[in-house]
């Protein structure tokens, strides 16, 4: 089994409204000590908003690390003390103005295990009234909003066109909720479609 480095201390090297950038010292089996630096937040919450007719609801924005436009599923950090629900409702109304108290949470990832802490929490949500979202602080990023449906996602993403990890990642726990999945009974397996084309 991989060893696991024992902490021997933690420190906050750097502080702002969003993260914190961290220190630790460990300690490996041998008794060495090394460092570890990496970045904490408090959580973030995407939240996956499904409209009466099935169509999906993302946003359309310009990322500026990356600096280029970036479709994502709505979300955002999660406050200091704030539960991830409460900050998935904020998110939601603010980046869609989608309104809805039907959350389902389908399940929890860390997207950049090795570097940082950010547990990630991810909903759906059946819509049931949208809105004009409020006006966007000038510090937020301007965005647009998308309807897709779920065969688009699919689509959008295998040509490349969704890149953001956190969105592609929600996808993979959500997608099962959209699509049936065919057993090997229902379907005639290759043998049978290769058959039906030369029998």
């Amino acid at each position: 089994m991989p060893q696991r480095l024992k902490k021997i201390s933690e420190e906050t090297i750097h502080e702002n409204p969003w993260w914190k950038a961290k220190h630790d010292v460990f300690e490996f089996k041998d008794g060495e000590t090394g460092d570890y630096f990496y970045s904490e937040l408090p959580g973030t919450a995407i939240i996956i908003p499904v409209l009466p007719d099935g169509r999906i609801v993302l946003v359309l924005q310009h990322r500026y690390l990356m600096d280029k436009q970036s479709i994502e599923f709505p979300g955002g950090g999660v406050k200091e003390g704030q539960a991830p629900i409460e900050a998935a409702k904020n998110e939601l109304f603010e980046e869609t103005g989608c309104l809805t108290e039907d959350f389902k949470q389908i399940g929890v990832f860390e997207p950049s295990r090795g570097i940082m802490k950010n547990k990630t929490s991810v909903y759906i949500v059946q819509v049931t009234e949208q809105r004009e979202p409020p006006s966007r602080d000038k510090t937020e990023e301007d965005m647009e909003i998308l309807y897709r449906t779920p065969g688009d996602i699919d689509r959008m993403i295998q040509q490349h066109d969704i890149w953001c990890g956190m969105t592609i990642a929600s996808w993979m726990l959500a997608r099962h909720h959209f699509f049936k999945e065919v057993t090997e009974q229902e379907a005639p397996g290759l043998k049978g479609v290769i058959d039906q084309f030369i029998g």
